[in-house]
């Protein structure tokens, strides 16, 4: 099995975070042992954003590394567990709040797939970036 970098960059529908991961440093941390839940946003998602907004952030490693860091919890949350919880907190430090009532939405963003496995954590595929607040 792979780990959580090396599972995204073979899904293919994340090129974008991969890149943003890589553009940030975060590379060694999430091929680290971990374990980590990563919310990941596909392309789709980056999509949604307003037009500039991803190549800003690959121009500010400082910005992009807290947004992506906001959607990383330390150890294995698997979708069984995320929905017994009403928030979860996150590597940058903030909160994301989780709502198991219809699907699973962590802040706006619905879960699409859940429980990707890898050797060092587990993905959630989510359809939405979240941003954390400033």
């Amino acid at each position: 099995m792979a780990n959580i970098l090396d599972t995204a960059k073979n899904n293919g529908s994340f090129t974008t975070l991969v890149a943003a991961i890589q553009a940030a440093g975060l590379e060694d941390t999430l091929k680290g042992a971990g374990p980590f839940t990563v919310f990941a946003p596909t392309d789709e998602a980056f999509k949604k954003l307003p037009a500039g907004t991803v190549d800003a952030l690959l121009k500010d490693p400082a910005k992009l590394k807290k947004i992506l860091t906001y959607h990383v919890v330390s150890g294995k949350v698997l979708a069984a567990d995320v929905v017994k919880l009403k928030t979860a907190k996150t590597v940058e430090g903030s909160d994301v709040k989780i709502d198991a009532s219809n699907g699973v939405k962590i802040n706006d963003a619905k879960v699409a797939t859940a429980d990707v496995a890898a050797d060092n954590g587990v993905i959630h595929v989510i359809d939405t970036v979240l941003i954390p607040a400033d």
